[in-house]
């Protein structure tokens, strides 16, 4: 029984998919490493460059009854979700979708095709078949 489950325990970690997915987590991690030093050391210093300050912690802080509600906090966050999101777009994203268009373009795959699902293939099948039955052509212009 131990056997058997350790066997299809082993067949799961084998599959090519988990091990995929494993080396994508720990590149993902080493790339997070570089975006956040290129936000930490470079983007926030030029944000504290421009307003004084490297982040907002100390901007809108509400006192309630001695306990300190920090809005400046969430702004710091919000802020640098958006600079992180702005580095991936530009410095991976961007770059990535220009390098497809262009293989794209040089091996002739036409961007704009999209393959049917056999539902969607079905139902024009029914529509042209319908549309010659009743003596009109399948682009809807008559026939001759």
């Amino acid at each position: 029984m131990i056997l058997l489950m350790l066997q299809g325990f082993k067949d799961f970690i084998m599959k090519g998919n988990v091990i995929d997915l494993a080396v994508a987590v720990v590149m993902g991690g080493a790339f997070g490493a570089v975006v956040n030093a290129l936000v930490e050391a470079v983007l926030m210093p030029l944000i504290a460059a421009l307003v004084g300050s490297p982040n907002f912690d100390d901007f809108a802080v509400l006192d309630i009854n001695g306990v300190a509600v920090k809005f400046g906090v969430l702004l710091t966050a919000i802020v640098n979700f958006l600079l992180i999101a702005a580095a991936i777009y530009f410095v991976v994203v961007m770059p990535m979708n220009k390098m497809i268009e262009r293989r794209n373009r040089r091996l002739g795959i036409d961007p704009e095709v999209e393959e049917l699902t056999p539902d969607q293939a079905l139902l024009t099948e029914i529509r042209d078949l319908l549309s010659t039955q009743r003596g009109g052509s399948i682009n809807g212009e008559p026939r001759p």
